[in-house]
């Protein structure tokens, strides 16, 4: 099995999406309290540390924050993004004007709890379901603003990037069906306008519909709140339709890719991972993620 290498976040992007975090912070006068209270020849040493288990993500945007505020402020990472960390261990050590490094921390911070939050609230679900070759997978449901960084979290704690928009593949949902007139016209209109390099998804919530889809031969079949067991029976029907016996199933490349959405959360995704299915899709990644705890201890040189 092929190793795949850590994604990475492009500089530009970060810049913007840092700047404008900065700009929103520091408003119309600045940070007034540090101008007010540290005098501007202070230098200051400090120590980015988790406080809790998980998956670093965001040490880019953070030190894109410091930088910003003042290029001569050092950044050294201790660590690296898709890392696992344990209570107590150091990220970075940051030095530098202490007015600049106080005023960059609470975006640095930000930008790194959250999407820590992100990969290691996904570490957790990919590890359910580790001894199944279902992968989870995040959706649309992002932060405005923040898709392309929660989702690059996403991929860091073991999981997976659904469509990044509605411009890179199709997925026709309950909605674009009644309003079409239904299962098979819908994946005949969205084949008949698509690229060659366009990914036609399908959403269904009956297996009747699910054997309608089949035959029109769409790249992906969405079973939207499905049971297990209807889940389980959608396989065994999707090997039957391609001609497969259950052995070559999940070895065969090219067939119809079955993805699982709804009611997913760590309770019951390992049931929905164990009838076979190849993705499971799920917001709770992205948008239930609890924040992982870091803070800043800082000194005065």
């Amino acid at each position: 099995m092929t190793t795949a290498f850590r994604p990475q976040l492009p500089p530009l992007l970060m810049e913007d999406l840092v700047r404008a975090a900065l700009n929103e912070d520091l408003g119309r006068a600045g940070d007034v309290t540090s101008a007010a209270t540290i005098a501007p020849h202070l230098q200051a040493t400090a120590l980015m540390n988790s406080r809790d288990e998980g998956v670093i993500a965001g040490l880019g945007l953070a030190e894109t924050a410091f930088r910003l505020l003042d290029p001569s402020i050092r950044f050294k990472t201790l660590v690296a993004d898709g890392d696992r960390l344990g209570p107590g261990q150091s990220l970075a050590r940051i030095e530098g004007p202490a007015r600049a490094v106080l005023s960059a921390e609470r975006v640095a911070l930000n930008f790194l709890m959250h999407l820590s939050g992100v990969a290691s609230y996904t570490a957790r679900f990919a590890g359910e379901i580790a001894h199944t070759g279902a992968r989870v997978t995040c959706t649309r449901k992002t932060l405005p603003g923040l898709r392309a960084v929660e989702k690059y979290a996403v991929r860091l704690g073991g999981g997976s990037s659904h469509r990044y928009g509605l411009d890179d593949a199709i997925l026709i949902k309950d909605n674009h069906i009644a309003v079409c007139g239904g299962v098979a016209k819908a994946i005949a209109a969205a084949r008949a306008y698509a690229g060659h390099l366009v990914k036609v998804e399908v959403e269904v919530d009956t297996l009747d519909q699910f054997r309608q889809a089949l035959d029109a031969s769409p790249d992906v079949v969405l079973l939207d709140n499905m049971t297990p067991d209807m889940l389980r029976e959608a396989v065994v029907i999707n090997r039957k339709h391609h001609g497969l016996s259950a052995d070559d199933y999940a070895k065969v490349s090219g067939r119809i890719v079955l993805e699982a959405s709804g009611n997913v959360n760590l309770t019951t995704i390992r049931a929905i991972a164990e009838t076979g299915i190849d993705f499971i899709s799920t917001s709770k990644i992205t948008m239930a993620a609890p924040t992982l705890d870091i803070g800043l201890d800082i000194t005065i040189d």
